[in-house]
């Protein structure tokens, strides 16, 4: 067994906090976070949270110092991380990891983008999208990391939400030109990020845009679910327009499928077409049917 920690930075409640988890079981985290005298009401379905001030501490005890993406990646391999259809609607800690790879020392703007991922009438295109989105471009990318634009893209490309088709994309685009403008990005990246968010509005990135095909591919992921998953993703997209009556929601619904089954290609790297792409095709016509 092993416990790792990552480094305290989640600002709550006057200081910053991390995570300890464990590689092996949750019996051995309680049992190593009970003697290191951690409350259970720290325990958040498989992890802990930890003030700082415990950091040094436990570290002495035994658990393994790492960062964040180090820790993330080790739960993953224990099979006791809860997957991000299952967790709570925060996420803040994994999102602000993922955050501080990208843009570190920019909290304030990391807090607004997590409060409109957070809006209450989200239901699918809500922080759970923004973290699958984000893990599916790891797995495009492996062993590579994503370029910073693709990243930054998909923290912007559903900051606006209404359920307006096109609207939202645009509104969402303009405000990735002015917060990253204010955050001292340089303008032909702050342009190219502008560019992927708007490029979502149709999932159509030119021939050669590999960074539009990365950004596209991750966001239509969800189509190449297994059956449960995909269901999940249906009734929460229904969820987001619950405002519209049963007949106009099938009709654009169908619509918007039938238009997904008309792109070609619907997946536009390699990667993704071995992994989604024929299931995908298999819940969109049985979609239909």
């Amino acid at each position: 067994m092993a416990v790792y920690l990552d480094p305290p930075l989640w600002p709550a409640h006057g200081t910053h906090f991390s995570h300890l988890v464990s590689d092996t079981s949750l019996e051995e985290l309680h049992a190593f976070a009970a003697a290191a005298g951690i409350s259970e009401r720290a325990f958040d379905g498989d992890h802990y949270d930890v003030a700082k001030e415990r950091y040094d501490a436990l570290v002495a005890a035994g658990a393994i110092p790492v960062e964040g993406r180090v820790l993330v990646r080790q739960l993953i391999a224990s099979g006791l991380r809860i997957p991000a259809r299952r967790r709570n609607g925060s996420l803040k800690i994994p999102l602000l990891n993922r955050w501080n790879d990208v843009l570190p020392d920019h909290d304030a703007l990391f807090l607004d983008l997590l409060d409109r991922w957070g809006e209450e009438h989200r239901r699918y295109h809500g922080r759970t999208h923004l973290l699958a989105v984000l893990e599916a471009l790891d797995l495009l990318t492996e062993p590579a990391a994503p370029p910073r634009t693709v990243l930054m893209a998909a923290w912007f490309h559903d900051a606006v939400y209404r359920g307006i088709a096109g609207q939202d994309e645009e509104e969402s685009a303009r405000l990735a030109e002015d917060r990253l403008r204010h955050a001292g990005l340089p303008d032909a990246e702050v342009e190219e990020v502008a560019r992927l968010v708007r490029m979502t509005a149709d999932h159509c990135p030119e021939p050669g845009d590999d960074a539009g095909a990365l950004l596209s591919d991750a966001d239509l992921s969800v189509l190449g679910g297994e059956p449960a998953a995909y269901a999940r993703y249906l009734a929460a997209v229904r969820q987001d327009f619950a405002h519209i009556g049963d007949a106009d929601f099938a009709a654009g619904r169908a619509a918007v499928v039938r238009q997904l089954l008309e792109l070609d290609p619907l997946f536009h790297t390699r990667r993704a077409s071995g992994l989604w792409l024929e299931a995908a095709h298999r819940n969109l016509q049985g979609e239909l049917g």
